[in-house]
């Protein structure tokens, strides 16, 4: 029998420390479009980017789920000037 495993569910008032955090991670965060976002750990060592997708993991622990918030969470990084429009300005 398969086990279920409940998560807490983030709260969109948390959505500005989240985004804290992941920043103080040194990943960067960003809207791409109006509609996804994406963490970034590019050009890290091995060894780097184990300690990093450790931190990461706690982080995404510490918040629960944030899947239903992706609107919320691109409109925060929209607001704050964190964001990709692709096809703009050749990207994309």
């Amino acid at each position: 029998m398969a086990q279920s495993t409940k998560r807490r569910l983030m709260k969109a008032s948390e959505i500005p420390a989240f985004v804290d955090e992941i920043l103080e991670t040194g990943c960067d965060i960003c809207a791409v479009g109006h509609d996804k976002y994406v963490i970034g750990d590019a050009d890290l060592s091995p060894a780097a980017y184990e300690k990093m997708k450790h931190r990461l993991g706690k982080i995404e622990d510490a918040y629960g789920d944030r899947d239903f918030l992706k609107l919320e969470i691109v409109a925060y990084l929209r607001s704050v000037g964190r964001y990709v429009d692709p096809g703009k300005d050749g990207s994309g």
